[in-house]
């Protein structure tokens, strides 16, 4: 099984309801690398990398989130994987 790398943007009513530790939740189940921080306009930024079909099985779970989540969009492209295993929740950029 091949590994991908996607880099996400997440919007919508996103943050303080837990979307970070969620994330942080899902991706480490999965054994996905990563991170996942809050960014000052609103937004969610993710890095998912690990199997194909978990990282897609990742971002189809985004668009869903915490139940006090209201995901309106992701906006997703491929990236270079993290440098670091594991994944984490990184502070507020």
């Amino acid at each position: 099984m091949s590994e991908v790398a996607r880099h996400l943007t997440i919007h919508g009513r996103v943050q303080g309801v837990g979307y970070r530790a969620w994330a942080d939740g899902e991706a480490t189940a999965r054994g996905l690398c990563g991170w996942v921080r809050n960014r000052r306009e609103g937004t969610v930024e993710a890095i998912f990398c690990g199997p194909e079909q978990l990282v897609e099985e990742m971002v189809q779970l985004c668009w869903q989130g915490p139940p006090m989540a209201q995901v309106r969009d992701i906006d997703q492209e491929p990236c270079a994987p993290p440098e670091d295993d594991g994944f984490e929740q990184l502070p507020t950029l």
